[in-house]
């Protein structure tokens, strides 16, 4: 079947490669950009400006049947808005209900949102054993999210239940964990770079377990639930369907990268206590707790699966780190 995909955030880490797969499968893909940046052949690019409750959409909604709603102010790690809430308020909520109106009156059949795991929470029991918990992170959970960028997410997921009901707009709810692969930026990168550093890391004794997502799978994800007809007013979590500890994630990443990670065993305890003075007790936190999510609703109903393995995943992730490197 032959759709008309808007993609907003399309020049950013998932856009890109969202945009690449939908033309390989022959879709007709209009991005949405900031600014007038140069853009992958047979894409149309369509300037928007900034993403709030007053960006004109109506050039780039325009013949289309599927926006996939990707751009959005971004969990920051030194915030620097006097107040962040506001802040993510204009972009994620506001922008997005101004997004899905205009989309519902510009004629468009769906949305898909991709929201965030942190509106379920920052983090899951760890498992005294670690082969998986019981309190994992699921669709029925009741929303807890901790900081404002999670708020925002759970605030944007609302309105657009709300303008589904007025409008008749179908709204699909993504909600990823970590996302990594090629172009990875943030914290993972951040840990590939320490990686190729071959200093020693106090990690090998953490047993915490996290689910991640790569970008590969996260793309087909979102695709499904553009095109399957079940998956309209559904909220999914997705991952890779394998969970790992921080050790095991660095001992793999450094592997494909062809420098193995040098650990060195040392008691989470002390670990979180350094962490406390140092300034860095979130940081720390993000290395040693658990986040486990159940992505079992998307396969049941969507009867997805995700292409690749997360060993898969890890592997194209550090042999492209590694090419960047040489």
């Amino acid at each position: 079947m032959w759709h008309k995909f808007f993609i907003t955030g399309a020049n950013g880490f998932v856009g890109r490669m969202l945009c690449a797969e939908l033309l390989r499968r022959g879709h007709f893909v209009q991005a949405g950009l900031r600014s007038a940046d140069k853009f992958a052949d047979d894409v149309e690019p369509v300037v928007v400006g900034n993403v709030d409750g007053a960006t004109d959409w109506s050039e780039a909604l325009r013949g289309v049947e599927v926006v996939i709603h990707l751009a959005a102010r971004v969990h920051v790690m030194h915030e620097d808005a006097s107040d962040p809430l506001e802040a993510f308020r204009k972009v994620n909520v506001a922008g997005t209900e101004h997004l899905a109106r205009s989309a519902a009156m510009a004629g468009v059949k769906r949305l898909v949102y991709v929201s965030s795991i942190k509106v379920n929470g920052e983090s899951t029991p760890t498992p005294a054993n670690g082969e998986g918990g019981q309190d994992i992170f699921t669709e029925s959970n009741a929303p807890s999210p901790h900081d404002s960028y999670g708020v925002s997410k759970w605030e944007a997921e609302q309105v657009l239940h709300r303008v589904a009901q007025e409008t008749g707009l179908e709204i699909v709810i993504v909600r990823p964990p970590l996302v990594y692969g090629a172009e990875v930026k943030g914290n993972f990168a951040q840990m590939l770079k320490v990686l190729a550093t071959r200093i020693p890391l106090p990690l090998n004794s953490v047993r915490n377990l996290r689910s991640l997502v790569y970008v590969g799978n996260l793309v087909d994800a979102l695709i499904v639930c553009a095109t399957h007809p079940a998956a309209a007013g559904q909220t999914y979590l997705i991952s890779d369907g394998e969970d790992i500890s921080t050790s095991r994630l660095l001992h793999q990443l450094g592997d494909g990268m062809g420098q193995p990670a040098r650990l060195f065993p040392l008691s989470p305890v002390l670990l979180k206590l350094a962490g406390r003075l140092l300034g860095k007790a979130d940081q720390v936190e993000r290395l040693l707790g658990s986040l486990q999510v159940d992505s079992g609703k998307i396969r049941r109903e969507l009867n997805w699966t995700p292409p690749y393995t997360l060993q898969q995943g890890l592997q194209k992730t550090a042999e492209w780190f590694r090419g960047t490197c040489s």
